[in-house]
């Protein structure tokens, strides 16, 4: 009997010790973690104001959707009267949202000068933001020959509605043409978080910063690089693996690396097969054909085709030469 209290009285002892380590052990490292390192601190922006919510950025992207294609992320809505009232809560919506988080973006801007109130940064995150929704009709109308492009190149897509629904290209190309304005608006962090989050998605990469023509198509997109200073121009169809690329980099005489053109050029009518490289600042000139598994870093003419050599046959025994 003094036996078992004494063993029920040493395993509550011993809760009450792994309780006791574990709420020191807690308590430690919150307090490490809670103190900002010399790195964290110059990292951060100078303002103590909020960051931008990635969380809010995809509410953003998905309003957007909602806007331009309303019949497919949303309740089909035939009457126009009703898409109006719906389309103008989204927009609502959509420029509460844009103005918070342009505003959070902006304590990143290192040529803000002349915004330093909160005030003065509130009416420049205004003003960015109606200029992005003034190009929302466009945004739309790029959208559509991409959707347009991807149908008419994929014998396999039986109808508008599974592309818009169910193709990686159109998500992102969404989240790129919505970066890509923003980009242009010279609007700090938003657009690259846009952008990455179609890249987690999707396995597809595109600067924001990257020029794209319309009737763009990637089919099937897994793996495709578009750098930041790449040009593609009208009617240009990608497939999966492609990278169009930097081949190096320019530094001044301190060492630091310049952000000059240093991606390629590809003209209009291009078409280019999976796993393709094409790299540094060359172009591909219009109606090209550039094959699979190409390592091309020079410019090729109008009317290319780029392939790569026969395979050669061998035969080998135990596995020898191979």
């Amino acid at each position: 009997m003094v036996s078992a209290k004494m063993s029920t009285f040493a395993e509550a002892k011993r809760k009450i010790m792994d309780k006791k380590l574990t709420n020191d052990t807690l308590r430690k490292n919150v307090e490490l973690l809670s103190k900002q390192t010399e790195k964290e601190v110059g990292m951060m922006p100078v303002t103590e104001a909020p960051l931008p919510s990635v969380q809010a950025v995809k509410e953003i992207v998905l309003l957007v959707k909602n806007i331009i294609f309303p019949d497919y992320f949303n309740k089909r809505q035939p009457d126009e009267a009703i898409r109006s009232y719906y389309i103008g809560v989204h927009m609502e919506q959509l420029m509460t949202q844009l103005v918070k988080q342009i505003a959070h973006g902006l304590q990143f801007c290192e040529d803000c000068e002349a915004i330093r109130t909160k005030a003065q940064v509130y009416d420049e995150a205004e003003r960015l933001a109606l200029e992005f929704i003034d190009a929302l009709p466009e945004i739309k109308r790029l959208l559509y020959t991409d959707v347009e492009a991807m149908f008419d190149n994929d014998p396999a897509a039986p109808n508008y509605g599974e592309v818009i629904f169910s193709y990686p290209v159109v998500n992102t190309m969404t989240h790129y043409r919505i970066a890509h304005k923003l980009h242009e608006l010279q609007v700090p962090v938003i657009p690259r978080i846009i952008t990455e989050l179609a890249h987690s998605k999707t396995g597809i990469d595109i600067h924001p910063g990257a020029q794209i023509g319309e009737y763009f198509s990637i089919d099937h997109g897994t793996g495709v690089v578009i750098g930041e200073t790449t040009i593609i121009g009208n009617h240009v169809t990608l497939y999966q693996g492609v990278t169009l690329g930097a081949k190096s980099f320019k530094y001044d005489e301190n060492g630091n690396m310049l952000n000059v053109p240093r991606h390629p050029i590809i003209e209009d009518y291009v078409t280019i097969y999976s796993n393709a490289s094409i790299l540094g600042r060359i172009t591909i000139g219009h109606h090209s054909v550039i094959g699979g598994n190409i390592w091309l870093t020079h410019s090729v003419p109008p009317n290319s085709r780029i392939l790569q050599s026969k395979a050669v046959d061998a035969s080998y025994e135990g596995g020898l030469g191979i």
